[in-house]
């Protein structure tokens, strides 16, 4: 059990400055950060006592938030190999 950070800005240290221009000119984007935060908010409670919640609900929640961090991933290259052209 950890109770470590993991917001986009502390998993992408380095494209701070992508993730926030994909944040404000991407609407796509802007509704997948917001799903991230909101579901490492819920592992972060979980993984506090603070909600209760099935080893198989918490596996699930972190599946799907490192789901989401592939797409980010995809994204943040996406949007260099764009900023290189």
């Amino acid at each position: 059990m950890t109770h470590v950070s993991h917001e986009l800005h502390d998993e992408f240290p380095a494209d701070a400055e992508i993730l926030h221009k994909l944040k404000v000119s991407d609407a796509h984007f802007a509704k997948l950060a917001d799903h991230y935060h909101e579901l490492n908010r819920e592992i972060h409670r979980v993984e506090a006592g603070i909600e209760a919640a099935s080893d198989a609900r918490t596996e699930d929640l972190k599946k799907e938030r490192l789901s989401i961090l592939d797409q980010v991933s995809a994204m943040i290259t996406a949007a260099k190999a764009g900023a290189s052209t």
